[in-house]
C-alpha cells in the first residue's frame, strides 16, 4: 500500500512511445496518466483555429491575450483510453493530424504558454499518483519525481511508428514527411530557450529502438518496482 502519492516522469522524443509507456504504466498501476503533450496539442489547435499562427510564425500577443479563454480536460472513452477536450469539445484525433505535429514545436517554445501548462499540469496531479509524459517533466514540471525515465530510439523507427498509427486512422502522410517533421521537432524542442527537451541527470535512459511494447513495459515496471521497494 502507498503512503504518500509517487511521481513517475516520461520524457523523450517525439514519437518515440513514451505516450504507449506512460498509459501502460498508469494502468498497470493505478495511478492518473496526463498527456502533457496534448495539451500543448490542444493550445496549438486553438492558434490554428483563431489564426493565431501562420506557418511557423505565432502571433504571440493575441495568443497571450487569449490564454484563459482555453480550458484543457481529459476523460477516458469506453475502453479506458485518455481523450482531450479543449473547451468541451474532444479533439484526440484532429490534435493527432500532422496539420497540429507541424506547428506544435513552435507554440511550446512560448515562455508563457509552457508556465500556463505547468501550473495546470502541476494542479491536475496535486496530492496524486500520477505518470506524466512530455518533454520537460523531470526537469521542470516534476524536478523530484519519484522516477524519471527518458524514452529514444531512431528517427527512422520513429518514423515508421507514427507513419503506422496515421495510416491506422486513415490520414495519409508520406514517410519523409513525417521524418523531416519529427527531425525539425527535435531540434526545436532541444534547442528552444525555455525548458529544451534533455535528458534529466538522474533519469534513466530507455532506447526503444529494437523493443516491442511489452519488453519495454517490463523494463520501466522493475524500475517502478525498485523504486516503490526502496521509498
Amino acid at each position: 500500500m502507498l503512503t504518500r502519492p509517487v511521481k513517475i516522469a516520461v520524457d523523450g522524443f517525439s514519437s518515440c512511445g513514451k505516450s504507449t509507456l506512460a498509459r501502460e504504466l498508469s494502468r498497470k498501476l493505478g495511478f492518473i496518466y496526463i498527456d502533457s503533450g496534448a495539451m500543448y496539442r490542444a493550445v496549438t489547435l486553438f492558434a490554428i483555429r483563431n489564426k493565431l499562427i501562420e506557418g511557423d510564425v505565432v502571433d504571440e500577443t493575441k495568443l497571450f491575450s487569449r490564454l484563459d479563454e482555453i480550458e484543457i480536460n481529459f476523460e477516458l472513452d469506453s475502453d479506458n483510453n485518455p481523450l482531450t477536450f479543449l473547451n468541451g469539445e474532444n479533439v484526440e484525433d484532429e490534435i493527432r493530424h500532422i496539420t497540429v505535429s507541424s506547428k506544435v514545436s513552435f507554440i511550446s517554445a512560448i515562455p508563457e504558454v509552457r508556465l500556463k501548462m505547468v501550473l495546470l499540469q502541476r494542479a491536475m496531479s496535486e496530492n496524486k499518483s500520477v505518470v506524466m509524459d512530455g518533454r520537460d517533466i523531470g526537469t521542470v514540471v516534476f524536478p523530484d519525481a519519484d522516477l524519471k525515465i527518458f524514452v529514444t530510439a531512431a528517427i527512422d523507427v520513429r518514423a515508421q511508428r507514427r507513419y503506422d498509427e496515421l495510416a491506422a486512422k486513415n490520414q495519409t502522410v508520406s514517410f519523409d514527411t513525417i521524418k523531416n517533421n519529427l527531425a525539425e521537432r527535435d531540434y526545436i524542442d532541444q534547442n528552444r530557450a525555455d525548458s529544451p527537451l534533455k535528458k534529466a541527470e538522474d533519469a534513466v535512459l530507455i532506447d526503444n529502438s529494437d523493443l516491442n511494447r511489452e519488453q519495454q513495459l517490463e523494463l520501466a515496471l522493475s524500475l517502478v518496482k525498485k523504486v516503490l521497494n526502496e521509498g
